[in-house]
């Protein structure tokens, strides 16, 4: 099922295309004088009536719920199936009408309604969008429909190289340009009409465009060579948004943009570097070119006698530049010597060459140590590493498959050039690793030292706790000095007295859990101000790995960082969990299933943690805070937190490992998530509805793969160690989650904000 949302100032419009249709019938009312007989002149007047009590932009709500082909509901199943989504959606106590519609090959229903209340008073369309999917994808399983996909899988513009529309379907053609309109000003950072009608014209829909009084009209029209051709429908009629005004505030935000600059910046520097590597270049290979070596996408243009002309650049920020318009003399006719051989051929004795190859030895040193297991410092691998597996590596990577691509030179040859470079990329790479780590190891020095005179632990547990600060940041004591965890090689005299050493470490840390305790040590011992402090979501398990630590923290500074990581969780989980979240009350028993209770201060609401040794608690966004007192029945919700959050204590899960149980499974850790089930009988504080989710999505594969297997004694312990490493999921300075695909949202949804971010280097 897809459920689409959409709202309007004017609710006249909406009734009349919802009853205008032939093929409809209405299923019934709600909250009017009749469930099955109100008159609709009468109910139009009541929905113009609440809209008017306020002067929203959004007055009245316009849903459709969409089934499957193939998939049907009989009236009354549909009717409940209205009601209950309406329910969810906080609009069960409004008038609203139901009525379906025969016109298409899939069934649906449309909604009608006010989001105004006879309070006058608006309902909250905080996190709309997102309820209603969590709210359509408890539908689905309520009433056995086939689930909607979770993420949008493409970015691509759906391509319609024959459109067919049956009988002259009017509508069919209206649709169809509204979707290939919206989904091209979604990808394309659009500048002018014609620009528009470029992109348009592969998917066979024309840009008529007049001018009168000076105001701009667009028109847009279907024309198929040799088949289908439509009359022209004005902008404003394909979608309001669409209209020559909309789309010219559209083109001048896109022309005045502060990015555009930076972008064209970019790009020449960009195509100076690749005219660098070569001798000369045939047009016909640039795409290619460009493509692997620059990851910019290109088009090469060719005039009718087939002749090349320039070539344009489609760039990831969304925008469409012709040479002329990135720099000057950067163009194909600008630059004979390097354009008009015909053939391609890599410059041998460039400098950029050179370059090239360096970093493919440098990627080939850093791709090694990652899989090495990291058991020495990186300076120390670029030392011991000899040449051959590096070359290994790096005849692997794709910047070296591009440049023997276009070199045209023998194995010797290339070996040759290879070797030229190696000894210099190795001491250069060598140097400033060596400078870093030292560098880096003075600062965790310096840190020490800092939380010694600040005193950052209790005075009577502070020598006990000396040898873990040390080892939380990565170090360790060689004597009066300190030194890596993993290597000898640098050492630094460290004047702090006698440090105890454990009897046994009995904890283990990844190099992300290390960052992050470092971060917080930092941001803390320099007094830096709230706002700078950006802790990561992951903060708030640094009790659970470095318990003895954080247990020795003096109060002040311990309630500090159990109120900013706590700040730092409750925003990551809200994004987690937002895609469950049928309503307000769902908000905050999610929560309170994590073991997190809200409580109200003066007007505010709160929410603190069972996992805090001191009674901290952040007061939520004014958003969230008017999200949740929509709830009419909020401080009943309220008082059965206690009952929650008693049976998280009951059950013994009033710990940190199991809130990190369910943080395993909900990063979708599955595997990890499955050893300490089994491994320590942990179980993690999540909402049932979302264990369900994740078991019908490889959690219970892995659970049962995991319980058949025989661990010995040895494996379990470094499975231990294993399951509180962050590994790759973490690893980048910010954490990733795949954003949900909203398949429903207003058709003008700019997707442009779901852009993946890649990992960056962890040495």
């Amino acid at each position: 099922m897809i459920a689409r949302v959409l709202y309007r100032k004017s609710v006249q419009g909406v009734l009349k295309y919802v009853l205008g249709k032939e093929e409809s019938t209405v299923l019934g009312f709600q909250n009017t004088y009749s469930d099955t007989s109100t008159d609709m002149e009468f109910f139009g007047r009541v929905l113009y009536h609440l809209g008017n009590r306020h002067d929203s932009e959004k007055r009245y709500l316009h849903a459709s719920l969409n089934l499957p082909r193939g998939e049907n509901l009989n009236d009354r199943e549909f009717f409940e199936l209205s009601k209950s989504y309406m329910k969810h959606m906080g609009y069960g106590e409004q008038p609203y009408v139901v009525i379906r519609h025969h016109d298409t090959k899939h069934e649906h229903v449309h909604i009608v309604s006010s989001t105004i209340k006879e309070d006058c008073l608006q309902i909250n369309l905080s996190n709309d969008i997102r309820r209603s999917i969590a709210t359509q994808k408890y539908l689905e399983k309520e009433f056995g429909l086939s689930p909607s996909p979770d993420t949008r899988q493409t970015n691509e513009l759906p391509k319609y190289e024959m459109p067919e529309f049956r009988n002259r379907d009017i509508n069919g053609v209206r649709f169809y340009m509204q979707d290939i309109v919206n989904n091209t000003l979604q990808k394309y950072k659009v500048r002018s009409f014609d620009e528009l009608a470029g992109h348009l014209k592969d998917h066979h829909i024309e840009v008529r465009t007049t001018e009168r009084n000076g105001r701009v009209g667009v028109s847009y029209g279907i024309a198929i060579q040799d088949g289908y051709k439509s009359r022209f429908i004005n902008g404003y009629i394909v979608h309001p948004q669409l209209s020559g005004p909309k789309l010219q505030k559209v083109f001048k935000r896109n022309q005045c943009s502060k990015l555009l600059p930076m972008v064209k910046k970019r790009l020449e520097k960009q195509l100076r570097t690749t005219y660098g590597l070569f001798r000369t270049i045939n047009p016909e290979h640039l795409p290619d070119i460009l493509e692997s070596f620059q990851k910019l996408d290109c088009k090469v243009e060719y005039d009718v006698e087939e002749n090349t002309m320039d070539f344009i650049i489609y760039d990831k920020s969304g925008y469409v530049l012709r040479l002329e318009e990135i720099a000057l003399n950067i163009g194909i006719h600008k630059n004979p010597e390097l354009f008009n051989t015909g053939y391609t051929q890599m410059y041998t004795e460039s400098s950029q060459l050179k370059l090239e190859l360096q970093k493919c030895i440098k990627e080939a040193y850093i791709e090694t140590y990652r899989n090495s297991g990291r058991k020495i410092i990186f300076s120390e691998h670029i030392y011991r590493m000899p040449i051959k597996p590096i070359v290994t590596e790096m005849t692997k990577s794709e910047r070296f498959l591009f440049l023997k691509k276009y070199l045209h030179t023998d194995s010797r040859n290339l070996g040759n050039m290879v070797e030229e470079q190696f000894d210099i990329t190795k001491e250069k790479l060598y140097n400033l690793e060596s400078v870093r780590e030292e560098k880096e190891l003075n600062k965790k020095a310096e840190l020490i030292k800092q939380a010694i005179a600040k005193q950052l632990f209790e005075t009577p547990k502070k020598k006990g706790v000396l040898f873990e600060l040390m080892h939380s940041l990565g170090t360790k004591p060689n004597g009066d000095n300190l030194c890596y965890a993993n290597s000898y090689k640098h050492q630094l005299k460290l004047d702090i007295g006698k440090v105890q050493f454990p009897e046994q470490i009995d904890f283990y840390a990844s190099l992300s859990f290390i960052r992050e305790n470092e971060k917080v040590l930092v941001e803390f011992l320099n007094d830096k101000a709230e706002k700078e402090i950006r802790h990561g979501p992951t903060a708030i398990f640094l009790p659970l790995i470095f318990s003895n630590l954080y247990a020795a923290m003096a109060q002040r500074y311990r309630e500090r960082f159990e109120r900013l990581s706590l700040k730092s969780y409750h925003k990551y989980a809200e994004r987690m969990q937002v895609s469950f979240e049928k309503s307000p009350k769902d908000y905050v028993q999610f929560f309170n299933e994590k073991g997190f209770r809200f409580e109200k201060k003066e007007g505010k609401l709160f929410i603190g943690s069972i996992y805090s040794k001191y009674p901290v608690s952040v007061s939520i966004p004014p958003k969230t805070q008017t999200y949740l007192e929509s709830l009419s029945d909020l401080n009943r919700v309220l008082g059965e937190q206690t009952k929650t959050l008693e049976n998280i204590e009951i059950s013994g899960r009033d710990n940190l490992k199991s809130l990190w149980a369910g943080h395993l499974v909900e990063t979708g850790q599955y595997n990890k998530a499955a050893y300490l089930f089994v491994l320590d009988g942990v179980r993690p504080n999540l909402p049932l509805q979302i264990v369900e989710h994740h078991m019908q999505n490889g959690l219970k594969e892995a659970l049962v793969a995991v319980s058949q297997k025989q661990v010995s004694r040895k494996q379990a312990r470094l499975l231990r160690n294993g399951i509180y490493a962050l590994g790759n999921m973490l690893g980048s300075n910010s954490f990733v989650e795949e954003e949900m695909f909203n398949g429903f949202k207003d058709e003008l949804t700019d997707y442009s904000k779901y852009k993946g971010k890649g990992m960056g280097h962890t040495w």
